[in-house]
C-alpha cells in the first residue's frame, strides 16, 4: 500500500528519482554501447543504404551512388569532436575498426581455402 509520507506528498511519488549512476555518463555504459554501435554501424549502415538505393532506383544508378555511403563517416566525427560524447564515439570507431578486420580476415581465409581447394 502507499505509505502515509506518500498520502500527505502526492508530489513527491510521481516524481521519484531515476538510478542515475548508470544512465549519467557512466563509463562502463558508454564504452560498451559505443562498440557495439560501431558493430552495428559498419554493418547496418552500408546494408540498409544498398537496400534503400535499390528500391529507389535501378542496378546501375544505384551502384553509381553507393560511394555515398561514405558520408555516414560524418556521424562519428560529429561526435568526437564534442567533448561529451567523445568516449562513445571513441569506442564506436574500435567496433567499426574491429568488425570491419574481422569481416576482412573472414573474407581472405574464405577466399583463400575455396582458391586451394580448386587448384
Amino acid at each position: 500500500m502507499s505509505s502515509p509520507q506518500s498520502l500527505t506528498h502526492p508530489e513527491e511519488t510521481a516524481t521519484a528519482p531515476q538510478p542515475d549512476w548508470w544512465h549519467r555518463s557512466h563509463p562502463t555504459f558508454a564504452a560498451l554501447t559505443g562498440f557495439f554501435s560501431g558493430m552495428l554501424f559498419v554493418t547496418a549502415v552500408p546494408g540498409g543504404f544498398a537496400a534503400l538505393l535499390r528500391l529507389l532506383f535501378d542496378y546501375e544508378t544505384a551502384e553509381k551512388l553507393f560511394p555515398l555511403v561514405t558520408l555516414a563517416l560524418i556521424i562519428p566525427a560529429a561526435l568526437l569532436a564534442k567533448r561529451k560524447t567523445r568516449r562513445f564515439a571513441q569506442y564506436m570507431l574500435i567496433g567499426m575498426a574491429l568488425t570491419a578486420l574481422v569481416v576482412l580476415g573472414v573474407t581472405s581465409l574464405v577466399l583463400y581455402f575455396m582458391v586451394r581447394a580448386d587448384g
